[in-house]
């Protein structure tokens, strides 16, 4: 789950479910308007931050406060972030600078910043540079009213507590800017898988699961109010491990994907991410039996060598990996599966890079998410190894992985000319308003005409008559 423009190949950016490092704006239709004070925020990164800002639009509605799409006319502002690449961080730097100039006109507004960038660099934010009010951490979202009336009062507000309990399950989240279709559940928090170049344990803390009761209930009123899909998140669901404490049983995440795709057959479900180590049987047999599971998996192998995956401590090897991949695709044939790769880890060889690739191949993906390793500093890689390798091998090795990547992405796409798909509408496609756009079983974007008294949140069958890198384009079949 990764942030910051990385490079995308084999989904259509401005469709893609990751909405990596784009602003994430209130939508003020539907909803609730006090009248009072108006907020306004803006989420970068990983699924999880935008879902974390429909916590926060929740918590800030039952304070008295309004959204708002115009920053100019906001009391408070926030930027939620993230800390995965350098990047990311210096795209939110920019942001507070411009609204500190926003500030200027707009006496008494309030910038605050949350997330995983709010819990790296509190002190800095708020002491050094002087840019925010506030800064809050992923785990003190209710603490955002007491902590927005300290600042009011003239004093910095800050909280970067991480918990142990935080799951936010009795908060219902405002969907922001929702085209009433699809929507994300939060399933757990935080992280303890301790890859070397990682920083979301250390910003988001331990994994702690949301009880299974609140999942199904949140997923059973969203399917009531007309959405038609749901996306369960966490930053390793497979993980996921809820005691209910009145049976004494473990739910699993296979027993909560069976669950919620029993909400109703009508019902789509996806999730994401998952760890490779973690992803069973189990799981794998649960999406096979239910039409509603999505055929999809995100399955970041983040490079194809054994010796990087030990330094990177993903804790599988090459082998092992590739072992997965083909259990994945004996259980479901028709299974797409994406993933995560950095190029230019510490000390890789151009053998090594090579491996990467010849993964890439192997493993058929239908997209992935591309990068050139940047170094975060308190990681464990930051700490024992040199970043080494220089920036220009970095964006070589990089493209040389984008272009085989959109070769196999194009590959993957071209062999469903011809075929039929039950499609999702999810709304009008960007290129125009007489297409439509939804997404197949395997994640992949579908444009085709509009034709009949079809909607947003119909199922269509699409027969695909063509194909790119990116997208399938087909028209809907009687």
């Amino acid at each position: 789950m990764y942030d910051d423009n990385p490079t995308l190949v084999g989904i259509d950016k401005p469709h893609d479910e990751n909405r990596q490092g784009e602003a994430f704006f209130p939508g003020a239709e539907g909803l609730p308007h006090t009248g009072g004070k108006h907020f306004y925020i803006e989420s970068y990164g990983c699924q999880m931050n935008f879902s974390d800002s429909e916590i926060v639009a929740s918590i800030l509605a039952e304070s008295g406060f309004s959204p708002t799409r115009n920053v100019e006319e906001s009391d408070l502002i926030l930027i939620n972030t993230c800390s995965i690449r350098e990047k990311a961080e210096e795209t939110v730097r920019k942001r507070l600078q411009y609204f500190n100039q926003v500030k200027k006109h707009r006496p008494g507004a309030l910038i605050g910043v949350l997330g995983c960038m709010a819990e790296r660099l509190k002190g800095k934010l708020l002491e050094q540079e002087k840019l925010v009010d506030l800064v809050v951490g992923p785990d003190a979202y209710r603490d955002l009213p007491t902590l927005v009336g300290t600042a009011e009062d003239g004093n910095r507000g800050i909280n970067v507590i991480l918990s142990r309990e935080e799951t936010y399950a009795d908060i219902a989240p405002l969907r922001l800017d929702s085209n009433g279709v699809t929507a994300f559940i939060s399933i757990m928090r935080g992280c303890d898988n301790m890859c070397s170049f990682c920083v979301v344990p250390f910003t988001r803390g331990r994994e702690r699961s949301r009880d299974a009761f609140s999942i199904a209930a949140e997923a059973t009123d969203l399917f009531e109010r007309g959405f038609r899909e749901v996306t369960l998140l966490g930053q390793n669901v497979d993980s996921y491990r809820w005691d209910n404490p009145e049976t004494g049983q473990t739910v699993t995440f296979a027993n909560l994907l069976e669950t919620v795709a029993l909400v109703h057959p009508e019902l789509r479900v996806r999730f994401s991410t998952s760890h490779p180590k973690d992803i069973t049987d189990e799981v794998l047999y649960t999406m096979a039996r239910y039409d509603n599971i999505c055929k999809y998996i995100h399955l970041p192998v983040q490079s194809g060598n054994s010796r990087i995956l030990e330094l990177m401590n993903r804790t599988y090897d090459r082998d092992w990996y590739m072992d997965k991949v083909r259990r994945i695709y004996e259980i479901m044939p028709d299974c797409a599966i994406s993933s995560d790769m950095i190029a230019g880890f510490c000390s890789e060889t151009e053998e090594e890079h090579q491996d990467t690739l010849s993964m890439v191949e192997f493993a058929r993906y239908s997209m992935s998410y591309m990068f050139f390793y940047s170094e975060r500093p308190g990681t464990l890689a930051a700490r024992k190894y040199p970043d080494d390798i220089p920036m220009e091998v970095k964006k070589r090795r990089l493209q040389e992985i984008i272009e085989l990547q959109t070769k196999i992405s194009y590959q993957h796409n071209i062999n469903d000319v011809g075929k039929e798909f039950k499609v999702l509408i999810e709304g009008d496609s960007r290129r125009s308003d007489q297409e439509f756009k939804g997404r197949n079983t395997q994640n992949k974007m579908v444009i085709f005409p509009k034709t009949g008294d079809y909607k947003p949140g119909d199922y269509v069958r699409v027969r695909i008559l063509e194909a790119t890198s990116a997208t399938l384009l087909g028209q809907v079949v009687a």
